[in-house]
């Protein structure tokens, strides 16, 4: 071989990464998990907060609400903006908004300045999610390094969902409410110390102008689509709910028509055109779909089945998080070492629907079965999600590492609140039918009103009612999980089909580097 072909190989060689890559990982790692965390962060500190800020009904809903809500709408907008002005500061911007929105809510002194503190807390979380994943796609260029960190990524971000509720608990348990805010403080400013001497800058290099009407475009077609589905999952089906869904969809026929023709889009067509990105996009929708809509049962059975407290429930639930440790390292070390793609997304499938089918053996005190399906179903989003994410952003230009990433996790947060939806709308319907007619009115519309009910009748007639109310949830969530299994076997097979032939991306491959040197 002669020179030339020799520097010409150690050219197209993908830059591996170091310990000073490795190193910035961790430190990215703080805001995901905290980000992540905020999620469920305020499961146990709502009865401190009404006691303390006395928010009314409405108040108290957007206290929870807000943050999720604008977490989704700005994710697309933001991951746009990351490529364009940089993703590194897009990260540091978002570090000091968390932070600062952080020190505000823990130190709110009513329900409207907590809920503005919550709404910033989403602007940065909106920031911070898309900002990881593509600095993660752009300081690891070699193949299978990357998919190692993802790995880690998707771990991360998973198990910072159950350690919020947790870690709310135990905050609330020992300080006051705000502590659970306080706690995000020490990370971010450590992310902000050593961002800028760990973490190279990265930017699409011709970016374009920035769409602003696409922004309001993209906010007009998530929002109503993710309020809808989350209210019919807590409230049911009502005209105005479907009327909201109805509204999101026609704005993102807008939106997707916006992206379509103008010179300059928001998100780039050529996304799309990499054979791996919209069979990921959509694959692991369905898979934070299972995720969400068995939490949405498993959550209510520890807590309103077997009776356990909110703080038990959440320490039981952190059990099946064991297992998210080892599924996404086996996954990429199975891809690595030769196996398809295709085939381990499919075994993931499959090891999720095995958790379904196992919740539908789960009687009125089946703790462990209920809890092994909850880690199986885990196990297996993590698997999907660890290889769907790198094989997106592996297929994706490494200049729209950030649109991508946006797209990946407003995939997830459409899939979370569609799963919650379907199935719990699934599970209701099977409650409804099977709660005796003669039980009160507030008792045959969910589980937690039959128990509220009980408190007030005799003994006999309470435990009767409990018993009947119990069995008919346990019902809904049998036939649930059954949909639930059918869902993710015939996703096991799409991904069978549709991933086969998709060959890892060397990002090397995929475009010029784009990075910058970190200022000195």
């Amino acid at each position: 071989m002669t020179n030339s072909t020799h520097e010409q190989a150690n050219s197209a060689a993908p830059e591996r990464a170091g310990r000073k890559e490795w190193t910035a990982l961790a430190v990215l790692m703080l805001p995901l998990l905290l980000v992540s965390m905020d999620v469920s962060v305020l499961y146990f500190a709502i009865p401190a907060i009404s006691a303390d800020l006395e928010p009314s009904a409405t108040q108290q809903l957007w206290i929870f609400d807000i943050y999720a809500f604008v977490l989704a709408g700005l994710l697309m907008t933001m991951g746009a903006l990351g490529d364009r002005i940089g993703r590194r500061k897009l990260l540091l911007f978002g570090a000091a908004a968390f932070g600062a929105a952080s020190l505000t809510a823990a130190y709110a002194d009513s329900a409207e300045l907590l809920i503005a503190a919550r709404a910033v807390l989403g602007i940065g979380g909106a920031t911070l999610m898309p900002s990881t994943m593509a600095l993660v796609r752009t300081m690891f260029r070699d193949a299978g390094q990357r998919a190692t960190a993802i790995g880690i990524w998707t771990g991360v971000m998973v198990a910072g969902v159950a350690l919020g509720s947790v870690m709310s608990g135990i905050l609330v348990e020992h300080f006051w409410w705000g502590s659970v805010f306080l706690v995000n403080l020490p990370a971010m400013v450590l992310l902000l110390v050593l961002a800028p001497v760990l973490i190279p800058e990265s930017r699409d290099p011709k970016p374009g102008r920035f769409d602003l009407p696409s922004v309001p475009l993209s906010l007009a077609a998530v929002l109503p689509v993710v309020y809808g589905l989350k209210e019919i999952a807590a409230e049911g089906l009502d005209l105005a709910y479907v009327a909201s869904l109805a509204v999101g969809l026609v704005f993102a026929a807008l939106f997707v028509r916006r992206q379509r023709t103008a010179r300059s889009p928001l998100i780039s067509p050529a996304l799309f055109r990499g054979r791996g990105f919209a069979p990921a996009v959509l694959l692991n929708l369905v898979a934070s779909l299972a995720m969400m809509g068995s939490a949405y049962f498993t959550t209510q059975y520890l807590q309103s089945v077997l009776g356990k407290s909110s703080m038990e429930a959440a320490l039981w639930a952190l059990l099946p998080s064991v297992l998210i440790g080892f599924a996404a390292p086996v996954a990429t070390a199975l891809v690595q070492r030769g196996m398809n793609r295709a085939y381990v997304v499919s075994t993931g499938f499959a090891v999720s629907a095995c958790g379904f089918g196992l919740l539908t053996l789960a009687g009125t005190d089946a703790m462990w079965t209920v809890l092994a399906a909850a880690g199986l179903i885990a196990c297996g989003a993590v698997i999907i999600g660890s290889q769907l994410t790198d094989l997106a952003l592996g297929s994706a230009p490494a200049q729209k590492a950030g649109s991508a990433s946006s797209l990946l996790e407003t995939g997830q947060e459409f899939g979370g609140a569609l799963g919650m939806a379907l199935l719990g709308s699934v599970g209701n319907a099977v409650y409804r039918a099977e709660i005796p007619d003669a039980a009160p009115a507030e008792a045959r519309e969910t589980l937690g009103g039959a128990l509220a009910v009980a408190r007030h009748l005799p003994d006999e007639a309470a435990s009767a009612l409990t018993t009947a109310a119990r069995d008919a949830f346990t019902g809904g969530m049998h036939v649930a999980a059954l949909s639930g299994a059918a869902l993710l076997l015939v996703a096991a097979a799409v991904a069978a089909v549709t991933l086969r032939r998709i060959k890892p991306v060397e990002a090397a491959k995929a475009t010029a580097p784009e990075r910058e040197k970190a200022p000195a």
